[in-house]
């Protein structure tokens, strides 16, 4: 049986003549940059989001860069994010110059704890950046309470959660920007690099559309430095086309995760993915937790079962972030790193496969706990 991580082809062929029509749409336009179609793409991620306005760019990192930029950002700076996430959260903030400040995890989200946040405050934070990561919401209601207090930018790193939800609240509306990104294997994934900057703020909107196209407003004017990022109309007719789909693919990884949810319900040296009663969890991935990770992950790779380890190594142990970060104490962040292991989650898993993958799972982890 032929399981893979992500079959983006066998989403694609699920909507292939959409796509393709999209696709030939914008090759008879020749308008490959800017255009119609990326205008109505980023209404109707606006739309989808219940944000006021997005803005489409090259990719996920560019956004968490231009939000940045657009607050203003800068050298001695510190914005407060979690340890356990992808890099690109804290690099885009590095690279301005910005320190990024490490916060604890909520072990049941994965997401960012708010107590660990608050004890990161300092008169240099200018920011909280809690990432909806594997697919579902931070705890939004005392991270937006702790940015009034504070009088710190909220931004939401929303790469791997598009279509979650927060007390019936779309994820990306709910701070003062938020970020996507459309890498292929996102929910909502372009075939090639892309994202989007949400914010529900006209003077940010504007400021960000500025850092996109060079720091100017018309053409060859240039009011601030920014960058070259934009999303070309190619990508943006696929998004469009996909982002029509996106309800009915989360329910099918919803049906998918409640699945395995049954498979592993009996099985204690199993840890699900914890849906809060206040979330809509999108399943980007469905980690499990386990003891004895490595020897788990290397007897499925013999049996040919795909798998991932989101995340090894957690980023203020990461030799980029310095000695200072390297000493910090995040015990739920370490023990993560320690136990989560990624199965198959994608819009054509079948039952058969999932079977397959949950006896060879159990089949291990319950004699490695004996072992």
């Amino acid at each position: 049986m032929n399981i893979q991580m992500v079959d983006l082809r066998g989403q694609y062929l699920r909507i292939k003549d959409e796509i393709d029509a999209a696709v030939a749409q914008v090759l008879d336009s020749a308008h490959f940059i800017r255009g119609p179609v990326v205008s109505r793409f980023e209404a109707a991620l606006a739309e989808y989001t219940k944000a006021e306005y997005a803005i489409g760019v090259a990719n996920g990192t560019d956004a968490l860069q231009i939000a940045y930029m657009a607050l203003g950002i800068g050298p001695g700076d510190e914005i407060i994010t979690p340890s356990f996430t992808f890099i690109a959260t804290a690099e885009a903030a590095a690279l301005l110059g910005a320190v990024p400040v490490f916060a604890d995890i909520d072990p049941d989200t994965f997401c960012l704890d708010p107590a660990s946040v608050e004890a990161c405050i300092t008169p240099q934070t200018r920011a909280i950046v809690p990432v909806h990561l594997f697919g579902q919401s931070a705890d939004m209601d005392p991270i937006t309470a702790l940015s009034s207090q504070h009088n710190l930018a909220v931004i939401e790193d929303n790469a791997q959660a598009i279509g979650a939800t927060y007390r019936d609240i779309p994820t990306g509306s709910m701070g003062t920007m938020a970020t996507c990104s459309f890498f292929p294997s996102k929910n909502l994934g372009a075939y090639g690099d892309g994202g989007a900057i949400l914010t529900s703020d006209p003077e940010l909107e504007a400021q960000s559309r500025m850092i996109t196209n060079h720091g100017g407003r018309h053409k060859y004017y240039n009011e601030v430095i920014g960058l070259n990022s934009r999303l070309d109309a190619l990508q943006a007719a696929i998004l469009e086309v996909k982002l029509r789909h996106l309800e009915s693919f989360t329910e099918r990884r919803r049906t998918a995760a409640a699945y395995y949810h049954s498979l592993f319900e009996d099985v204690d040296e199993i840890v699900c993915p914890h849906e809060v009663p206040w979330g809509r969890h999108v399943y980007h991935q469905y980690v499990i937790r386990v003891k004895k990770r490595e020897e788990l992950a290397n007897y499925l790779s013999q049996a040919g079962i795909p798998h991932g380890i989101y995340y090894p190594v957690p980023l203020h142990r990461q030799p980029v972030f310095g000695a200072e970060s390297n000493q910090k104490a995040l015990p739920e962040t370490e023990r993560a790193c320690d136990e989560v292991l990624a199965l198959p989650m994608h819009t054509e898993l079948t039952p058969a496969q999932q079977e397959l993958i949950a006896e060879k799972v159990i089949d291990h982890a319950t004699h490695l706990i004996y072992a």
